[in-house]
């Protein structure tokens, strides 16, 4: 079901019956300077987002502005993380539409989303729990434990995110290539358009409801 939600998504959806007509994805991806346009701003805008947080989570750990409140950076600072923020998840959907089978079957991809899911949940714990005794630290030139534990958390699980961003563009593990059979599980690519090969050469693929023929 999801793989021809995906098929759907990336070739037919907006596409109209020319024989040169071209889905909204395909258009997208295909287009000569907006892909680009759109692949800038969201390095750009990614790392206003990774600085922003930096910033924050180096002074939870003690390590800079150490006689600043905690407060004074986060007033500060966090406009422009909410805002940067905004921007990655716009622009990272506008990509992501614009290959979804692509980033479906790639396992750095997933990886991300695993990472990314943990940061979110960090930040959500951060607010909901260790933020409601700031007011007891906030002037600590090394804030507590629980506050340190999730400024390292942060960096290290964004930090992850960003690294594995980065890598999707690397053909080291791709359906349709001989790889292991631990990685076509995970990258589910026996539902490919490329389809499933092992390490000893031997194919296996099946069939995508609604795939172009």
């Amino acid at each position: 079901m999801i793989a021809a939600f995906l098929n759907w998504l990336q070739h037919g959806l907006g596409k109209g019956h020319e024989d040169t007509a071209q889905s909204w994805s395909e258009a997208l991806l295909g287009s000569l300077n907006f892909w680009n346009l759109l692949e800038g701003t969201h390095l750009i805008v990614l790392m206003l987002f990774a600085g922003t947080i930096m910033v924050v989570d180096l002074r939870l750990l003690g390590v800079t502005f150490r006689k600043t409140r905690v407060s004074v950076i986060s007033d500060r600072i966090l406009p422009l993380t909410v805002f940067s923020f905004a921007f990655v998840v716009i622009t990272g959907l506008a990509l992501l539409f614009a290959k979804p089978i692509f980033y479906y079957h790639t396992i750095w991809f997933r990886v991300k989303m695993v990472f990314l899911a943990l940061a979110l949940l960090n930040i959500l714990v951060f607010h909901g729990r260790v933020q409601a005794t700031q007011s007891s630290w906030d002037a600590d030139e090394v804030p507590p434990a629980t506050a340190r534990f999730s400024a390292a958390a942060s960096l290290v699980l964004w930090t992850l995110v960003i690294l594995c961003g980065r890598f999707i563009p690397y053909n080291w593990y791709e359906c349709g290539k001989p790889q292991s059979d631990a990685i076509n599980w995970l990258e589910e690519c026996k539902t490919s358009e490329k389809g499933e090969v092992n390490l000893a050469g031997q194919r296996f693929e099946t069939k995508v409801a609604g795939a172009q023929q």
